[in-house]
């Protein structure tokens, strides 16, 4: 981990594995899923200790300040030392993360699994011919 060097925006978001892959990475990016500085970027821009950046995965939104800068992928642990995400988008995301788990336990599931019989009807069902 450097603080006075500079690393491409998609391999430093796999490096404090926010991506699984630099693939994932690059996507993310290019779809406007990651503002660096508030303003879109590609993935070859250069991230520097104190940039700005806002990350969407899925219904969650990171709003995350670049502390240390590394193109290598390390522990977990590591990992976090990389950057500290502001108290706001914190409380955001536990907010979502609570509205979500309300939302499954209001939905009914099915009260118990096909058996067979069953099984057999939907299938019956499913490839039943159009027309």
């Amino acid at each position: 981990m450097t603080e006075n060097r500079s690393v491409r925006l998609d391999k430093w978001l796999w490096a404090a594995r926010f991506f699984k892959t630099r693939g994932l990475a690059q996507g993310a990016i290019e779809g406007g899923r990651v503002h660096l500085n508030g303003q879109r970027v590609k993935p070859s821009r250069p991230v520097q200790c104190g940039d700005s950046l806002e990350v969407t995965k899925g219904p969650y939104r990171f709003i995350i300040d670049v502390v240390g800068v590394t193109d290598r992928r390390g522990p977990a642990r590591e990992a976090v030392k990389l950057y500290e995400e502001s108290p706001a988008s914190i409380a955001e995301r536990e907010r979502i993360r609570e509205e979500r788990r309300l939302q499954r336990s209001l939905t009914l599931g099915p009260e118990r699994r096909p058996d067979k019989r069953d099984r057999r009807r939907i299938v019956r069902f499913t490839r039943r011919k159009e027309g």
